[in-house]
C-alpha cells in the first residue's frame, strides 16, 4: 500500500474582502397564539439566566432553553424571542420569567427593522443597556 503524500500547504482563513452577508429567505417571527414576544437582553446574570426587557413594557428573567444552550451564544443587547410562562403565580416585588427560545442574527435584525416589524418600545435608543 503506497503513503499519503502530505501536502505543504498552510491552511488559511478566507480572504480578506471575501465575505458576503447571508441572504435571507425567511426569518422566524414570534407566535403570538403561543404567547411568544420580541424582547432585548437587558443583564447577563449567569448560569443561563438573563434579564430581559419585554415587549409588552415588563422586566422578566430569561431562562435559556435546553435546546439552544449550547448551540447559541447570547448577549447583552441582543433580539431574541421569549415565551413568558404562564403557570407561574405573580408576586408583588419579584420578576416574571420566561423562556428564550432565539435568537436574532445581526442580518435578520436588520431586515426586520428595515420592514418596521420592530416594536418601537424595543428599539436599542429607548433601553438603557
Amino acid at each position: 500500500m503506497p503513503k499519503k503524500k502530505k501536502s505543504n500547504r498552510k491552511k488559511r482563513g478566507r480572504s480578506p474582502g471575501s465575505y458576503q452577508t447571508p441572504e435571507i429567505t425567511r426569518v422566524r417571527m414570534p407566535y403570538r397564539k403561543n404567547g411568544e414576544m420580541f424582547a432585548r437582553v437587558v443583564d447577563i446574570y449567569g448560569q443561563e439566566r438573563m434579564g430581559v426587557f419585554c415587549e409588552d413594557g415588563k422586566h422578566r428573567v430569561g431562562r435559556i432553553r435546553g435546546k439552544i444552550k449550547k448551540r447559541v451564544w447570547i448577549r447583552k443587547g441582543d433580539l431574541i424571542i421569549i415565551n413568558p410562562w404562564a403557570f407561574e403565580t405573580e408576586i408583588k416585588g419579584k420578576k416574571e420569567k420566561c423562556e428564550i427560545s432565539w435568537r436574532y442574527l445581526k442580518h435578520e435584525v436588520s431586515w426586520i427593522k428595515r420592514n418596521n416589524r420592530l416594536p418601537q418600545i424595543l428599539k436599542l435608543d429607548n433601553i438603557s443597556i
